[in-house]
């Protein structure tokens, strides 16, 4: 077997023992996929889970020697559990997804498609105009609409989505950012840093789906409130830290 690492899959997860059984048949063909060209880990981070989710993890995978889980003593949030992947990651581009089938696995080739030479982040973008929304609640349709419609304007970027999670970084990019953010906001914060600093970003017209098991950990309030001191903060970026160097676009 081949040491060269391309691929770092990173999965959060939290209380997701409902979709464990089903989730090593639908990881599988990305996995073999990714090692064709080039190499894979994948690591999953059990965000302090109680029911079990750590155990099955280990079980579903106990053959698998791509696959490292590592573990939060208690649950510390998404934010927490991206930086421990991120800090254990090996890949030269690293990608992040849900656990609950937000987003089909089968669809990280496709993502990764996009991630040519002049491109430092592919993210997922149910808000570009050949993506789309299919079964999620009119709630979330709109918080998650809302929030990046803002980020838009406060950013005056062309990029439309910054809260999904289905992603793509070049390792420079999560060198060079820091991740303050526990909760949620996580993914936003990461991308509205990398336009700030400059990161070139490709969408990927993605379908936001309800996930496919188990339920939404996020508390709504909480994370309304956590986006809009990200927000008040991207308004006045002298507050930002550490400072953010230009960069020139290549290409």
């Amino acid at each position: 077997m081949s040491t060269t690492i391309r691929y770092t899959l990173i999965i959060p997860c939290y209380n997701e023992a409902e979709g464990i059984p089903h989730l090593r048949e639908a990881l599988q063909p990305a996995i073999d996929r990714l090692m064709r060209e080039g190499g894979v880990e994948v690591i999953f981070v059990d965000d302090g889970s109680t029911d079990g989710t750590g155990d099955l993890l280990r079980a579903a995978f106990a053959d698998a020697p791509l696959v490292r889980i590592l573990t939060h003593s208690r649950n510390r949030g998404l934010g927490a559990a991206l930086r421990t992947g991120f800090q254990a990651a090996r890949g030269e581009i690293v990608i992040t997804t849900d656990s609950d089938g937000t987003y089909p696995f089968e669809e990280i080739p496709h993502l990764l498609r996009l991630m040519s030479e002049d491109v430092d982040v592919v993210t997922a973008s149910p808000y570009h105009p050949g993506g789309g929304i299919e079964g999620v609640p009119p709630w979330r349709q709109l918080f998650s609409f809302g929030a990046s419609f803002l980020y838009r304007l406060i950013l005056r970027s062309s990029v439309r989505t910054y809260t999904a999670l289905f992603r793509a970084y070049r390792r420079r990019v999560l060198e060079e950012i820091s991740i303050e953010a526990d909760g949620y906001v996580a993914v936003a914060e990461i991308m509205a840093k990398a336009i700030r600093r400059g990161f070139r970003i490709a969408e990927y017209p993605a379908v936001l789906r309800v996930r496919r098991f188990g339920h939404s950990k996020m508390k709504i309030l909480r994370t309304i409130l956590a986006h809009l001191q990200l927000m008040a903060r991207l308004i006045r970026p002298e507050r930002l830290s550490p400072p953010i160097p230009t960069r020139s676009p290549s290409g």
